[in-house]
């Protein structure tokens, strides 16, 4: 099993429901005006969990300004060199020398401020999935009884910078558990702990702790009001653009699999959580894998074929792509030629292509259609449906054993694209976000997932079969 980026947990530990999905490309953000309430941003504690779904550029995560001077504000941001900066008007306050560039892991983030020490070194602390950070590129340290203006009595903008009119910098990616301390500097224990088996660094319950007067969390829990604030001060964040299905159960206690940015290496466009995908130069047979690779256990996802080109494949690969192949094209060739350990339905003769040849399988597919794939590791079968239909009268694809992949010894589910013109649009459904609507809501046998149809409604090569999400939970237990 190789998984990328991830987190899981043990049994019994603390689990995080839900996270908010935020997208570059739109105008979604949350902000919350003064409120009158005292407070002068000397004392503070920001905890916050982030998944990126965009690299290299400038991003906000928390930007607080007040409305008529643009001396007086501070933000956490990723720099366009990927680095985490906290700043305010003339003052960086830390830089951080590592680059922060994996899309496919969650990042805890803790700023733990007190000005009031008297110690310069003590009055700005900043720790990264809970170990300190104490190696910068540039960094000061407050002066005694500075306002570094998070928690003070001033405007508040998550994922978004305030400038332009709320549309500069925008985050792309996912959040959970936001939460701001108004009045004391905590350490990062107060939010998290190392998991005594794995070492991983997850969250704790932090809805016992004292949040002070402008002190907020935000869990992202209720889907009709995804600013709610849950410490009980009514903090609550004015909801801009988000609606009911940019709310994730992709978390920092369950992370589910997303389309591989880093890779291909021909240009393309990743969009909404990196689930979102079109080749954006004429393309001929280029692909797009999830960013977990399985050897064993049944799994299921689907993906809508929101633009069809003249030819499309969902299906499974060996390996990553490179800017020297395509899918089904393993020496660089074109065509559905000559790669052993890829397979593909193809939407425009509803054959299945593997190693130089296809062969009769389904019904032909196209813009509109949402397509299921079921893999099954453990019999080395894969299926296919079209629209809950599954396709050959549910007879599987014989498929190569994982073991015998050269390099990897994975497959990698994926999506392709193969036209020379009008490139294909891909909206592909993991479980974790849905970038579609869902109009019935199904989830896989242990509740997890959110689809338009059932993972495990109906026979596959005469049998039942329970198929799952692809999340590091169900990882745990099958992969």
């Amino acid at each position: 099993m190789l998984i990328l980026g991830g987190n899981q947990l043990t049994a019994g530990g603390y689990n995080v429901d839900n996270s908010l999905r935020f997208d570059d490309g739109s105008t979604d953000y949350l902000n919350k005006s003064s409120s009158g309430s005292t407070g002068e941003g000397k004392t503070f504690t920001l905890s916050l969990w982030v998944k990126r779904s965009d690299l290299s550029r400038e991003q906000y995560l928390v930007h607080a300004r007040s409305a008529d001077s643009q001396g007086n504000f501070a933000r956490l941001e990723f720099d366009s060199g990927d680095n985490i900066r906290y700043r305010g008007y003339s003052t960086t306050y830390i830089d951080t020398s590592a680059k922060f560039r994996d899309p496919n892991a969650w990042y805890h983030l803790v700023l733990a401020v007190d000005t009031t020490q008297g110690t310069a070194s003590d009055r700005l602390k900043f720790y990264v999935n809970g170990v300190e950070e104490t190696n910068f590129g540039s960094s000061t340290n407050p002066s005694l009884n500075e306002n570094l203006v998070l928690g003070s009595n001033i405007n508040h903008f998550i994922g978004v910078s305030n400038y332009a009119g709320g549309t500069g910098s925008k985050y792309s990616g996912y959040m959970s558990e936001v939460v701001l301390i108004d009045g004391s500097q905590l350490y990062q224990t107060s939010f998290g702990e190392f998991d005594e088996d794995s070492g991983i660094w997850k969250p704790i319950d932090v809805s016992g702790l004292t949040f002070g007067t402008n002190g907020f969390y935000l869990p992202f829990e209720n889907s009709a009001a995804l600013g709610q604030d849950d410490s009980g001060n009514g903090n609550n964040f004015t909801v801009n653009n988000f609606t009911s299905i940019d709310q994730s159960t992709d978390t920092c206690t369950n992370n589910f699999a997303a389309l591989n940015r880093i890779l291909p290496l021909f240009s393309s466009s990743f969009s909404e959580g990196n689930l979102k995908w079109k080749p954006t130069t004429s393309s001929q047979y280029y692909w797009t894998n999830s960013t977990f690779g399985l050897s064993q256990g049944k799994w299921y996802m689907e993906a809508k074929l929101t633009t069809a080109a003249a030819h499309n494949y969902i299906g499974i690969a060996s390996d990553q792509p490179a800017d020297s192949t395509t899918f089904l094209a393993g020496g660089g060739g074109t065509g559905d030629a000559n790669d052993a350990f890829q397979y593909g339905y193809k939407s425009s003769d509803g054959q299945v292509y593997n190693n130089a040849s296809g062969s009769s399988y389904g019904n032909t597919y196209t813009t509109g259609d949402i397509m299921g794939m079921y893999l099954d590791l453990d019999n080395n079968k894969l299926y296919f449906a079209k629209n809950g239909t599954i396709q050959n009268s549910g007879t599987g694809v014989s498929i190569t054993d994982p073991g015998s992949v050269p390099g990897t010894g994975v497959y990698f589910p994926c999506v392709a694209d193969g036209t020379s013109t009008n490139p294909a649009t891909w909206e592909v459904n993991f479980g974790g976000t849905n970038t579609y609507t869902i109009s019935s809501g199904n989830s896989d046998p242990n509740g997890y997932g959110n689809f338009e149809y059932d993972p495990s409604s109906g026979t596959f090569d005469g049998a039942s079969k329970n198929f799952y999400a692809l999340n590091t939970k169900n990882l745990a237990e099958f992969g």
